[in-house]
């Protein structure tokens, strides 16, 4: 009977062994940014369709977020076939590197007009009053006394060319055949933002553009790129609440280290449009100075830990899922 019992109890263990090692193989035949986009996909779906539903039962779906709704179905479609053709087509593998950037940005984007459904308590009312303690002013209208037209151009260019940043240094390097650093530069910047997105859904915070409106008394309208960009502000939903901590100044700070690591030629490049980009995030009304600090001091820990975590991720890929390993 004992013996009997101890057998049933190996079966146990052996059976629980089996899953654990299957479980293993399965995590592990991702890349470390195919998982994590894989896991912050779910959530995003879900405050999505949650969004839409809600407009839809009001009677009126804003065109913002039937917009999200069809990113949605482009981001499954587009990582079903890649997943395909990654697996199927070696010489294709590139996209794997490429892509998950893209998701990345579409859950940003989506993320970006739904964190006011995943939490409404706001916190943007302790950042003013964070902002007032440290400078005796609100900066976003102090600055408003040096709005000229052509400052205005500058900052707004330098505003809408973020998204560039990161690329430009990855596609140096891979152009240079580094590809070990193309990778380190991208999953870093790429989990950066998601690690962004978490702290979105805690700290969920307007826009100064949206919360010190009644204290604005110039506008910045009248010159092109300006326009442009201020067409872009205004589809987004007035309950946006991503500005703590500011991704920009997270990942283009990351972008900057990055460039002053591996290709300095692309650092001082980059560096003038990278502090106009700063000084714009205030000027343009999209951030309080405590959003920037706090943006900083995520790109730190981020630029030291993520390549860490990705070469732990990639020595575990190489023992449980030998033929998804990467090779540099």
């Amino acid at each position: 009977m004992l013996k009997t019992e101890e057998k049933v109890e190996a079966e146990k263990v052996n059976h629980c062994r089996k899953f654990y090692i299957a479980f293993k193989r399965f995590v592990f035949s991702f890349r470390l940014e195919e998982f994590i986009a894989l896991i912050a996909f779910f959530p995003m779906a879900y405050l999505t369709i949650k969004a839409y539903l809600f407009f839809e039962s009001q009677g009126d779906v804003p065109k913002l977020f039937v917009g999200d709704m069809q990113r949605l179905v482009v981001v499954v479609i587009v990582i079903i076939a890649t997943y395909l053709i990654a697996r199927f087509r070696s010489g294709w593998s590139f996209l794997r590197d490429i892509l998950p950037l893209a998701y990345c940005l579409a859950i940003y984007t989506n993320l970006h007009d739904t964190v006011h459904f995943a939490n409404p308590h706001d916190i943007h009312d302790s950042l003013i009053a964070i902002d007032q303690w440290l400078f005796g002013c609100q900066p976003c209208v102090w600055v408003q006394k040096f709005i000229q037209p052509w400052l205005t151009e500058i900052f707004s260019f330098c505003y809408m060319v973020f998204f560039l940043f990161a690329p430009v240094v990855a596609l140096v390097l891979i152009v240079q055949g580094r590809k070990r650093e193309f990778r380190e530069t991208l999953v870093t910047v790429i989990l950066c933002f998601y690690c962004g997105y978490i702290l979105y859904v805690i700290f969920p915070a307007a826009p100064p553009r949206h919360t010190l409106v009644h204290m604005f008394t110039v506008n910045f309208d009248g010159t092109p790129i300006s326009d442009v960009a201020l067409k872009v502000m205004s589809v987004l939903p007035s309950k946006s609440r991503c500005a703590f901590p500011s991704l920009h100044a997270a990942v283009t700070l990351l972008s900057l280290m990055f460039a002053w690591k591996y290709t300095k030629i692309t650092f001082w490049l980059m560096l003038p449009f990278c502090i106009g980009l700063f000084l714009s995030t205030v000027y343009l009304r999209h951030h309080y100075i405590i959003d920037l600090i706090a943006g900083w001091a995520l790109a730190i820990p981020v630029y030291f830990y993520i390549p860490k975590f990705d070469r732990w991720w990639r020595k575990n890929m190489e023992i449980y899922s030998p033929e998804n390993r990467i090779i540099f």
